[in-house]
């Protein structure tokens, strides 16, 4: 018998939510495995706040409003289930995480104040300490975790799921000394974040390669939306890295978008795909590198922002009197691993939540503010699941495209995963190869594809695997093999949607097409 009821891999708000829900609503015995240290994910990074309807006597929003904006933004590729469960759910998770001591921003009355960002048609992004929503989230589940974790493993690379007879069984992981372990557990819950690292400009964390969906892969579970990499508009044209970004909420507040002209050039709440496809063609035609946010007109600026305020200061920028330079930046893998709607994969014993899953949540570019939601909704409805003793997928969700692909609101089609990579033997220092990674994917996969550039990056990346040593387990390399592992399969299910939907935009195929209309499910046979 395992000693653990679950193994938690990761700790953003999807990770600790469902940390804390097992130990505490279920007593199940938890361990958490996290690559960094608790405090320092994704998830703290998250400004603008997280989307919820929490009603009220004269609020004229409503979840069928927020369900709406949300398909809207998913560009056909939502699946309607999945979202009515995040809209509907979702307030109840918030009230959970107050009760837990988060502290959400209030006015003089004690109303919460709420923004309102792009996609979005009212005003319900609900934010803490003015833009550090994340920080605040995250502040909460720690301490709860601390309170109820059975084993909490910090500084901890997960190498790969431990399988048998067909079944996910636990964790293999070094120590910072290098050292092996496993992690035993009857049940395993990816938790592990995005891969916002495949790009040379980011607003993601170093610790960003796809880990959880890389290891996933290798195990035999089914991918889905691969392709549909987000970029965010408004990130700080600056040498940090990863870029500080300047929260969606500013435009929310009426801060404007500019080109080297100081025109406007796009409607700023639109979706975050339809500017940062504006900004990048802007760019292109006036051969600039950035554009500018003119947020000078905006009122109490480092009262509402401050943490937004201080990092420009840090740069020498004051929002009140300069524009501010931007450009987009990899933010959020839309896509990963397919699950149902308990957060169950296609292997048992194998659950996902969070940005490592495709849940059907986002379909083809994912609502600002609803990933802080998705990980509170979908981690803890995993845990539910598993002490209720479920065990292997159902027919909902994204996952009606693997079971039933002709039945399904969004029809599956097959794509077998790219074949395994030739790695090689070394023949460069590792951060070298991985800017070398980056380049190549922000070259010919980022914002603007087409069929030559997939095809050019695809090749690049084949020809560095054969760089990187195979037997190697320093971490640096781990991550770079995850790395090129994640990129070529993003690559090959962009190169094979013939069209531009979302956050997947094709300069040779511009229009969307009805033929398209479906999930491309990444699968081995």
């Amino acid at each position: 018998m395992s000693a653990l009821d679950l193994v938690v891999i990761g700790s953003g708000v999807s990770g600790l939510s469902a940390a804390v829900r097992a130990a505490s609503a279920h007593r199940l015995r938890v361990g958490v495995i996290t690559k960094g240290q608790l405090h320092q994910t994704t998830t703290r990074w998250a400004q603008g706040g997280v989307a919820a309807v929490l009603g009220g006597t004269d609020d004229p929003d409503s979840t069928d409003l927020h369900l709406a904006d949300t398909l809207s933004a998913g560009a056909g590729l939502c699946d309607l289930d999945a979202v009515r469960v995040l809209v509907d759910e979702g307030p109840v998770r918030v009230s959970d995480l107050i009760a837990m001591g988060a502290i959400f921003d209030r006015d003089h009355e004690g109303d919460y104040l709420k923004a309102r960002e792009g996609g979005h048609s009212e005003a319900r992004i609900l934010h803490a300490r003015g833009d550090a929503t994340g920080a605040e989230i995250e502040r909460a589940l720690v301490v709860a975790v601390h309170d109820t974790a059975a084993s909490l493993v910090e500084h901890a690379f997960a190498d790969s799921l431990l399988m048998e007879n067909g079944r996910c069984v636990g964790v293999r992981y070094q120590d910072t000394d290098g050292t092996m372990h496993e992690m035993e557990a009857a049940n395993v819950l990816l938790a592990a974040g995005g891969a916002g690292q495949l790009y040379s400009v980011t607003t993601n964390p170093v610790e960003a390669t796809g880990d959880g969906i890389a290891m996933a892969l290798a195990a035999g579970a089914a991918l889905g939306d691969v392709e549909f990499v987000q970029f965010h508009p408004t990130a700080l044209h600056h040498e940090a890295m990863p870029r500080p970004l300047l929260s969606e909420a500013l435009r929310g507040h009426g801060a404007l978008l500019r080109d080297t002209n100081r025109e406007r050039f796009v409607e700023e709440l639109e979706p975050r795909d339809v500017v940062s496809r504006a900004m990048m063609r802007t760019m292109i035609e006036q051969e600039v590198d950035h554009l500018w946010l003119d947020a000078t007109e905006l009122e109490d600026f480092a009262v509402r922002f401050p943490t937004i305020h201080r990092s420009l200061e840090l740069v020498g920028l004051n929002a009140t009197t300069d524009l501010l330079p931007i450009a987009p930046a990899a933010h959020y893998t839309c896509g990963g691993v397919i699950t149902d709607l308990r957060g169950a994969t296609t292997l048992p014993g194998l659950w996902a939540a969070g940005e490592v899953a495709c849940s059907g949540v986002h379909g083809a570019n994912r609502l600002a503010s609803n990933s802080l939601l998705e990980g509170m909704v979908f981690g803890p409805r995993a845990v539910d699941a598993i002490a209720a003793g479920g065990d292997g997928p159902e027919a909902t969700g994204a996952m009606r495209t693997v079971l039933t692909p002709d039945d399904a609101r969004v029809a599956g089609r097959r794509l077998d995963p790219p074949s395994a990579p030739q790695w090689g033997s070394v023949d460069t220092d590792p951060a070298e190869l991985r800017r070398r990674v980056q380049s190549a994917m922000t070259r010919g996969a980022g914002v603007l594809r087409d069929a030559a550039s997939l095809a050019e990056t695809g090749q690049v990346l084949d020809d560095l695997a054969g760089r990187v040593p195979a037997m190697d387990s320093d971490p640096a390399w781990l991550e770079i093999r995850n790395l090129i592992t994640l990129g070529r399969a993003v690559v090959a299910a962009a190169a094979n949607r013939k069209e531009s939907r979302g956050a997947h935009t094709r300069d040779d195929f511009p229009g969307s097409s009805d033929d398209w209309m479906l999930r491309q499910v990444m699968a081995s046979a």
